[in-house]
């Protein structure tokens, strides 16, 4: 009889359903299921969820623009990936902290496939991320009054940072067998972040996951000048190197390996160094442009007489803002009744998204300033604006004014709201109804003495139709410049103010 001699079997080779790779995915099926469901994951996916759904439409009351909600999704999952940090860490040295190790010998996967399987589940959760993101945005972007384009790159930030984190995570496993390792590398990843994000203000910000901007402005989308694409690319390659580099730590030395760690390091250099280019010439020269002569791109429309010119995304915008002038000039006497005015949309871009900057009150007659944002605040702040230019003649005129002409601006700003007490809190600096206060406008602020709030109080509680046909019967005086707020009070029957009527200097 013949002796028939088989040649041993690699314990990466060793015969099995599916090899060595069909165990490895089988691991990651197991360990993605335990990934996802470990505690700290599902409350930082639970908190995720409840605050976007909290401030739902709060933050541009129900008037999304676009380039900013794309940004607004970055921040919620970075909390997501600290979670995946700690759990994936911490299922990676499992087998070490139960003292199983020596088991896995005996197994079809070797130490480095183990790591992959772990790699892939941090995958998983990085999709997860992802499909939130997509959720939050696409909520946005189905409102009604959203305006604007988002940017593929800006949505990537937040499932790339989960990835990066998770893929640190398992590499810190790999280089630390500690289970304080993890814990450590969280209160590091928050103190980077934190320093970083507060004293940076050039290219090193975009060494961060996520890049926060100093300024609230909206801006057009393609005056933005951020390198969202680059970064994208910047967060990928530097993700799929972590995971690489922690399979070269547990043992993997195939040439793929190898060559996968130089292509991914090429892919983080090349958007490293794309994302910290700053703004090209074109660019300056078009927020420029935006800035000082916004009607060399912008588009103008009329209704009703009155000329409104927007920014190519704001087209949307014009009804919104033609209703409230109408509603402004319908509580109007003499010639401002039928006055037409010019709105023209206004943007500070000349800082980009680094910083704010004032707009100034325009001197053309009968032209209004109106800013990117709406709804909110926005609204009665435009129409006190609207309300100024009616009675003033022009925006500087009308923040310059400090005399009993108040109490009439304010009423034609406020007077055709359904509550229009509310709507003089939110227009003010202080969010008060008594006593003097800056009323906020897109340009300058106008100021209110406390014996002009008197008199406007008393106006905002009567009919509104009793003012409106006092207001008109004496517009001429209630118009005149150095009228006094006892005056206005005397001509549109309310008791005379008791409070102090001295403007500011």
């Amino acid at each position: 009889m013949t002796a028939v001699m088989e040649k041993p079997v690699a314990s990466d080779e060793r015969a099995e359903r599916g090899g060595p790779w069909g165990a490895v995915v089988a691991l990651a099926v197991f360990e993605t299921r335990r990934l996802l469901t470990r505690l700290p994951v599902l409350i930082a996916f639970a908190a995720y969820g409840g605050w976007t759904v909290w401030r739902s439409g709060r933050d541009w009351q129900g008037y999304p623009a676009l380039q900013d909600v794309d940004r607004a999704t970055q921040s919620a999952p970075m909390l997501v990936g600290l979670a995946v940090v700690l759990c994936v860490n911490r299922a990676a040295l499992r087998s070490r902290r139960h003292g199983t190790e020596h088991h896995f010998a005996v197994l079809v996967l070797r130490p480095w496939r183990r790591t992959a399987a772990h790699a892939l589940s941090v995958v998983a959760a990085a999709l997860v991320t992802a499909v939130c993101v997509a959720a939050q945005f696409g909520w946005e972007a189905l409102r009604p009054g959203a305006i604007g384009h988002g940017s593929v790159g800006e949505l990537l930030v937040g499932p790339l940072t989960v990835l990066l984190f998770g893929l640190v995570g398992l590499l810190m496993a790999g280089l630390v067998r500690s289970a304080l390792g993890a814990p450590l590398l969280v209160v590091f990843l928050l103190f980077v972040f934190l320093f970083f994000s507060g004293t940076s203000d050039g290219w090193r910000r975009w060494l961060l996951p996520v890049v926060a901007e100093g300024s609230a402005n909206t801006l057009p989308s393609d005056l933005l000048g951020r390198p969202a694409g680059w970064h994208a690319l910047y967060l990928a390659g530097l993700a799929l190197s972590v995971g690489l580099v922690a399979v070269l730590v547990s043992g993997g030395r195939k040439p793929v390996v190898v060559a996968g760690v130089a292509g991914t390091l090429a892919m983080t250099l090349v958007g490293g160094v794309a994302q910290t280019g700053g703004d090209s010439p074109e660019l300056v020269r078009a927020r420029e442009r935006a800035t000082t002569s916004p009607g060399q791109v912008q588009t103008c429309v009329r209704q009703e007489g009155s000329t409104y010119c927007a920014f190519p995304e704001w087209g949307p915008r014009v009804a919104d803002w033609a209703g409230v002038v109408d509603r402004v000039r319908s509580l109007a006497g003499g010639g401002a009744h039928d006055q037409k005015v010019v709105v023209r949309q206004r943007v500070e871009a000349r800082y980009g998204t680094s910083g704010d900057g004032a707009l100034m009150p325009l001197e053309r007659p009968h032209e209004v300033t109106v800013g990117t944002q709406w709804g909110g605040n926005r609204v009665p702040e435009f129409s006190a604006a609207v309300a100024g230019v009616l009675v003033a003649g022009n925006e500087k005129a009308s923040t310059s004014m400090c005399d009993g002409r108040i109490v009439t601006v304010m009423w034609l700003a406020l007077g055709w709201e359904s509550d229009p007490v509310a709507a003089l809190r939110r227009v003010r600096l202080d969010d008060s109804d008594t006593g003097s206060a800056l009323v906020l406008q897109p340009t300058h602020g106008l100021y209110m003495t406390a014996a002009q709030t008197e008199v406007l109080r008393a106006l905002l509680d009567r009919p509104r139709g009793e003012v409106t046909a006092r207001v008109k019967n004496h517009w001429a005086e209630l118009t005149e410049p150095k009228v006094t707020a006892a005056r206005a009070a005397e001509l549109l029957g309310v008791a005379a103010p008791e409070g102090d009527d001295k403007c500011l200097d």
